[in-house]
């Protein structure tokens, strides 16, 4: 018996996945998710606990009788286009009057009394901690009551619940593994929204990743702010809570899930580079079916923007280690995330993160200009001082050289074969299916024989764009 396999059995602390008994009431649910996987996986659990009420979900948002939008508050731009959703249901309850509004997430607790008293745009708001209490919540609307729950929780995991999946393909899934945030990042809202991190039973996680793979589900993503700071029965300075129960940490987490089965393929987001540590890399060098792609979001360049944005690394540190992905996980590409623009960043601090960016290479990253955020440390502590010319301006220039970098990584793809999960037919053409490969290229070949959606092919790279491999089944 292996250590995983002796964890898994002497941990008496799981519970067990809720079963879900419907009885079914008629009534129908819409959710809307914006943001985050997170937040996506989130949606899964209301409709969880809400299908267990009898409410059957939705795709037409005009024949439901309650509609959610879970929502997302690390940029601007989201919370601008969740509002103008709301007005839009705004208008649909003059005809519809029975019909129930409500704001799911990271806006809840933010935006309550907005959404609710000013705005009337809602009648229910509800936090990232209080999902269990929807049923009453929607009771509580009966007569035209509003109803709020946004208290935060050091405990709540929704271990024991098993999502009702929302998505489509039914080939890739989301499975959290922890929630909330410690990292302090002074930029960021999430720790305000989500409350402090904690982790959920490893049996739990590994239950439901099997039951995922024993429905169809060919490749889990392990969700949470921090995959890499994930413990088990200890504390963040790793001292044990209970000395009867196994510790668990990431590295044996993911060891644990890989275990199910080979052909459940593992990937996970968010790792922090400050917290990744070589025996997470191991454990992927171990596993065939642990992808060789890491998403390591860097930030920025300079050491300064870094110390500003309380991000705990140097970029010496960063580096350090993108050298032991390189050296443990020869094959492994790295995407990241980029803020432009960050407050008092000089225009040679700017060019510190496009030196670290030709340096490293990354295969993919998500950019953005900087927004400042109500409560961060950030918005108390400094000025927002970059102007929105200039931001604009330097997220352009960041990225111009990313679409460089990926198309190279994608040009030196032609000519290897690699193994692919087919997940769908192309958005472009029926007579093509797209899946991605360890390294999470999208690729996209024609179908061929009985080949669908959940099968492994191997497919020869023809061509590419910046975007995605073009190939061949061989």
């Amino acid at each position: 018996m292996s250590v995983v396999e002796k964890t898994i059995d002497e941990s008496k602390q799981g519970e067990a996945l809720l079963s879900v008994q419907k009885e079914d009431n008629g009534k129908k649910l819409y959710i809307e998710s914006y943001g985050c996987a997170m937040n996506f996986a989130d949606s899964e659990v209301v409709a969880s606990i809400l299908d267990k009420e009898g409410y059957n979900t939705t795709r037409n948002a005009e024949e439901a009788d309650i509609v959610f939008l879970n929502t997302c508050s690390i940029r601007e731009k989201a919370e601008q286009t969740v509002r103008k959703r709301l007005t839009e249901f705004k208008k649909q309850k003059k005809s519809n009057p029975n019909l129930v509004v409500g704001v799911l997430g990271c806006m809840a607790e933010r935006l309550k009394k907005d959404l609710l008293e000013e705005e009337k745009l809602v009648d229910i708001v509800v936090g990232p901690d209080a999902y269990r209490d929807l049923p009453n919540l929607i009771q509580e609307t009966n007569g035209g009551n509003k109803a709020v729950n946004v208290l935060l929780s050091r405990e709540e995991t929704y271990g024991d619940i098993a999502p009702v999946k929302l998505d489509q393909n039914g080939v890739t899934s989301f499975v959290s593994i922890t929630r909330g945030c410690d990292n302090m990042c002074s930029f960021c809202v999430v720790p305000f929204t989500r409350g402090r991190e904690r982790s959920r039973n490893p049996l739990t996680i590994v239950a439901e990743a099997r039951d995922l793979f024993e429905k169809g589900y060919r490749e889990v993503t392990l969700l949470g702010q921090n995959v890499d700071s994930y413990r088990w029965n200890m504390t963040s300075k790793g001292v044990i809570k209970d000395e009867t129960i196994p510790t668990t940490n990431f590295a044996q987490l993911m060891e644990m899930v890989a275990q199910i089965h080979p052909d459940l393929r593992i990937r996970f987001s968010t790792s922090h580079p400050k917290d990744m540590g070589d025996d997470v890399l191991e454990v992927m060098a171990k596993y065939e079916n642990i992808c060789d792609y890491i998403h390591l979001p860097v930030q920025s360049g300079d050491n300064e923007m870094l110390k500003k944005m309380n991000r705990g690394y140097t970029v010496e540190w960063f580096k350090n280690r993108i050298d032991a992905i390189h050296r443990i996980l020869p094959n492994a590409l790295v995407s990241t995330d980029i803020i432009a623009g960050f407050c008092g960043e000089t225009e040679e601090q700017h060019q510190n993160t496009l030196k670290l960016m030709e340096e490293v290479r990354f295969s993919f990253a998500y950019m953005y200009k900087y927004s400042e955020r109500p409560k961060t440390l950030a918005e108390r502590k400094y000025e927002d001082d970059v102007d929105e010319k200039t931001k604009g301006r330097r997220l352009q220039e960041i990225i111009d050289l990313q679409m460089q970098h990926a198309h190279e990584h994608n040009k030196r793809a032609v000519g290897k074969t690699y193994k692919v999960l087919i997940e769908k037919e192309s958005k472009k053409s029926k007579d093509d299916y797209s899946g991605r490969n360890s390294q999470n290229a999208m690729v996209i070949f024609p179908k061929k024989g009985d080949k669908k959606p959940g099968d492994y092919v191997n497919v020869k790279i023809t061509g590419c764009t910046a975007a995605s491999l073009i190939g061949e089944i061989v």
